[in-house]
């Protein structure tokens, strides 16, 4: 891992609110991602697992977390297995954590070998009545692959036909998507990498230049400060590629008056930020891109205001639309006759804005929460709005992160440059 060490007692802390949403007598088994094959003897890089970091914070493959609160020697109320360093792993991927290693990062005080595991999972299984399986109930996960997790469940069901079992997932939404005050530190630590970055290319994006070359810009500012890198994909796109909301080429020439949609940021200790902002690659905006920029702006700043204590989303989502509509109005971009004619399940603002406004960030861009429950002090939450318009070749998304408090939200990208006169003035100045 490239970031300091995260202090364990947000491992412990998060294990112990968990364990209050068992029932008696249960057992959660949580288990590491898989290192994935490409080709030939190739590996993709390792992700943990989100919920298995959270919960105990150990980076690497081959990990299994139980916990049994209600187990009766009172030893295995924690347990977790690891991966035992031989030589020649030594050799060709360096050490793996010792068990003292793995006590000193989780907090869990009972460490096995992973080889170990079926062994001493059998020697009090069966005091448990029940058992808490994991899995990825993201509504927006696509899954062509048997996960480690989806293996980890059929061998447990074969293997304890007559044990009941429960799902984690609904546990884990619950409680990742309340933040601590360790996890906002450490996202608040990727926000501040992330402007790092930004500042970074205000001086160098220019005509001429490529967009691969800027997302080389941004990670090499990300690695030097001790993140792993991009929190996801970088979309870097100049002129009319911002209207493809998932551009991941990157492979385009910034011509003079285009404008330069970036959506990258950086993650740090797993934790990621997510940001959006647009630069006149020129070093100004025409009338008309800013008359956009602008509305955008406007848009995301009412919406940062109404992520607060208690709003439920319909209502948060139904708001921005009427924003956004009045914006789409002025810009002469939408007739008065479209919105008093349009499909309430697909308004008329989708034509220009046709993607959400806020989504849970958290170990995963796409964090896990609830849409359906009122929103709560804790929670952090993108805010996004974006107008597209092809005919133009012209695309504005703004995006900040923001943490609902008891008194209200707090901007944790406040301080990367947002207003377009401040964007210009930086990116011409000497």
């Amino acid at each position: 891992m490239k970031y300091s060490p995260v202090n364990k007692s947000l491992f412990i802390e998060n294990r112990n609110k968990y364990k209050q949403h068992l029932k008696p007598g249960a057992i959660g088994v949580f288990v590491s991602n898989d290192v994935l094959p490409t080709n030939a003897d190739g590996a993709m890089g390792f992700r943990q697992n989100s919920d298995l970091f959270y919960l105990c914070g150990v980076d690497q493959e081959d990990t299994i977390l139980l916990i049994f609160p209600g187990v009766k020697d009172g030893k295995h109320k924690e347990v977790l297995f690891i991966k035992e360093t031989s030589p020649l792993i030594a050799i060709w991927e360096g050490a793996k954590l010792t068990k003292e290693q793995a006590t000193k990062v989780s907090g869990v005080e009972n460490i096995y070998w992973h080889h170990e595991f079926e062994k001493v999972f059998q020697s009090f299984v069966f005091q448990a009545e029940c058992v808490y399986l994991n899995s990825n109930e993201h509504s927006r996960r696509s899954i062509n692959t048997e996960t480690a997790e989806m293996r980890f469940a059929k061998w447990m069901m074969e293997k304890y036909p007559l044990h009941a079992y429960e799902r984690s997932a609904p546990i884990m939404h619950k409680i990742r998507s309340i933040k601590s005050g360790i996890e906002i530190e450490l996202i608040q630590q990727a926000c501040d990498i992330t402007e790092k970055g930004f500042r970074r290319l205000l001086q160098y994006v220019k005509p001429g230049v490529w967009e691969h070359e800027i997302e080389a810009e941004l990670i090499h500012e990300f690695l030097c400060n001790r993140s792993a890198g991009f929190a996801y994909g970088p979309i870097i796109a100049s002129g009319g590629n911002a209207c493809v909301l998932h551009y991941v080429e990157n492979n385009k020439q910034c011509k003079a008056g285009d404008v330069l949609l970036l959506d990258t940021a950086a993650e740090y200790a797993n934790y990621a930020s997510d940001l959006t902002l647009c630069l006149p690659v020129s070093g100004k905006f025409t009338k008309r891109q800013k008359n956009v920029y602008n509305a955008v702006l406007r848009v995301m700043k009412a919406a940062t205001k109404m992520l607060k204590d208690g709003n439920i989303f319909e209502k948060y989502n139904k708001a921005v639309g009427e924003l956004m509509t009045e914006e789409l109005l002025k810009l002469r971009l939408l007739k008065a006759g479209e919105v008093k004619k349009q499909n309430p399940a697909w308004p008329a603002y989708k034509k220009y804005f046709m993607h959400g406004t806020s989504h849970f960030l958290g170990l995963d861009v796409h964090d896990v929460g609830f849409f359906n429950e009122p929103m709560r002090p804790g929670m952090v939450f993108t805010v996004e709005p974006g107008i597209y318009i092809p005919e133009e070749n012209l695309g504005i998304r703004l995006e900040n992160n923001v943490l609902i408090t008891a008194k209200g939200q707090m901007d944790l990208m406040k301080n990367i440059p947002l207003e377009a006169d401040e964007i210009e003035e930086l990116m011409n100045s000497k």
